[in-house]
């Protein structure tokens, strides 16, 4: 399943999660600050790790264990405040870079699963 390094995984999906949030945001207001506020909401680690608890559910078993192997990957220790909601969103990430490269129409799915729940 793996092709490529966990954290490179987790670096692209966390630019691809940003212009997708990036990209709804956009249309909500003309203000910058307003813009900046609603999509560092949606962007922050706590948000990312609610995200991943809620689609566990849909994850297939290999989907599964990439999580648990970015949630397992040595965190820079800027980041230890809350480990938890850290590796939680490490996860996150690696998921949906791992779809980006490698199953667009995967991705697809689970961002629709997520706009049905409202929460992108």
């Amino acid at each position: 399943m793996e092709q490529m390094n966990l954290r490179n995984y987790a670096y692209i999906g966390d630019a691809v999660w940003e212009l997708l949030i990036r990209e709804k945001t956009v249309f909500m207001t003309n203000n910058s600050e307003k813009l900046h506020k609603i999509t560092t909401e949606k962007v922050k680690a706590s948000y990312q790790a609610e995200l991943l608890h809620n689609i566990e559910g849909n994850l297939t078993e290999e989907e599964k264990e990439l999580a648990k192997r970015a949630r397992n990957l040595p965190i820079p220790v800027a980041r230890r405040s809350n480990q938890t909601e850290y590796r939680q969103a490490t996860a996150f990430e690696a998921l949906i870079g791992f779809w980006y490269l490698e199953n667009k129409q995967r991705l697809d799915e689970i961002l629709e699963k997520i706009r049905m729940n409202n929460e992108f």
